[in-house]
């Protein structure tokens, strides 16, 4: 409960601040640097070297990707469909693949399945998104944020420059070494400002009312993630022929709301910074409902 009720609030109180207008209006934009290159990549660090290698994260790594590449498939299928422009695209490619697998993940799947699950909710979270979001998040804000022609060079000088994916290949260099007890305690202090600082900036963003026009991107978005997105892991359960406590935390997982951090990479790369929040945001809340009704479906 003590998550669900720092999300609802942290995002209430960026809300609040947002119609006070007490805070300049690059706020935001600060806060998503502040996170991108300070609380993410110390999160990467301190989390990254505790990885533990094993046959046991199969199930939950390879739905937690093939979920996120179906998915990345709909969104692209959709924008042909529809014509998006190249920011609403690259919008949705972030905050309609990349789940919620832990700030939002933990708390539910420990509510619903108990506290037997909560390792294969780590391994979707550190083998699944929490990779994704450094590479395949990394790939998508660079690719989709440039508006001139983008060659292999320019994509990987973008890639290779990006915080969190260096700090992804510095933290690899560490598996399985303990850091000392100083340098873990500043660093679970910087990392501990990621969920509130990222909330204030969702809540800071927020529109709940939004222009006509992005309507439809939001509402697709939305139901790529909170419906289609865990049908796949339940299609993908089906094909495997498992029904476990590991693929129920999977098809879980996969449903939760989109990545507040998706968000923010979203709103720093400039695409459509507006509807980022919003999905973020109305995702967030319409996830409460969505999991429920997906957790009485698995049972």
């Amino acid at each position: 409960m003590e998550n669900f009720a720092l999300i609802l609030f942290a995002i209430f109180i960026g809300y609040v601040l947002q119609k006070l207008q007490i805070f300049p209006k690059e706020t935001p934009t600060i806060l998503n640097q502040f996170i991108i290159y300070i609380s993410l990549p110390a999160i990467i660090l301190l989390q990254v070297p505790k990885l533990v290698f094993s046959f046991d994260i199969l199930i939950p790594t390879l739905i937690a990707w093939l979920v996120m590449g179906i998915s990345a498939l709909c969104v692209l299928i959709m924008a042909k469909i529809l014509s998006w422009s190249r920011e609403v695209t690259g919008s949705l490619m972030l905050v309609a693949i990349l789940t919620n697998s832990s700030i939002m993940g933990v708390p539910i799947i420990n509510a619903y399945l108990g506290a037997n699950a909560l390792p294969y909710v780590l391994i979707y979270d550190q083998l699944g998104t929490f990779i994704a979001l450094a590479t395949y998040g990394t790939f998508i804000a660079a690719y989709y944020s440039n508006t001139t022609v983008l060659n292999a060079k320019m994509i990987t000088q973008k890639i290779f420059t990006f915080p969190p994916f260096l700090s992804l290949i510095i933290a690899l260099f560490f598996l399985d070494v303990q850091f000392n007890p100083i340098l873990t305690k500043v660093l679970e202090s910087f990392a501990s400002t990621l969920i509130p600082v990222a909330l204030v900036a969702v809540g800071l963003q927020l529109q709940l009312k939004i222009p006509r026009h992005e309507i439809k991107p939001l509402s697709i978005a939305l139901i790529i993630k909170l419906i289609i997105a865990p049908l796949i892991a339940v299609l993908i359960s089906f094909i495997i022929g498992m029904d476990n406590l590991a693929t129920k935390v999977s098809i879980l997982e996969a449903g939760m709301a989109p990545m507040i951090t998706a968000g923010v990479i979203a709103s720093m790369a400039g695409l459509a910074p507006r509807l980022s929040s919003a999905i973020v945001g109305y995702g967030i809340i319409i996830s409460f409902l969505t999991t429920g009704v997906l957790f009485k479906l698995i049972s």
